[in-house]
């Protein structure tokens, strides 16, 4: 059956399509893909990886036509970002103690 597999790196994107048999797993996608070899910082341990946007755990056996993700690990807390962005904007429009 043909599946992919994707990783979002930055910088180096990859959408890696591949033949595979009946019955196989996201663990055994991703091994057969080579992309842990291209990409030595996936940590399968660390990031998550899921089907169409959804995470699924490593032994969950793959349909025809699915798309493999792995996923970046989040480094920011989202809840966190809104306050970060008003807490910027709020800097640059304050005046300087040299305009005051």
């Amino acid at each position: 059956m043909k599946i992919s597999v994707s990783y979002a790196h930055p910088e180096r994107p990859a959408w890696l399509r591949l033949e595979v048999a009946e019955g196989c797993t996201i663990a055994e996608a991703i091994e057969r893909s080579g992309i842990l070899g291209r990409y030595p910082c996936i940590d399968l341990g660390r990031n998550k990886v899921g089907v169409f946007g959804k995470i699924h755990p490593l032994d969950t056996v793959l349909k025809e036509g699915d798309r493999v993700e792995i996923y970046m690990p989040i480094i920011v807390d989202p809840k966190t970002v809104p306050t970060r962005k008003k807490s910027a904007a709020k800097t640059a429009s304050a005046p300087s103690a040299e305009e005051s």
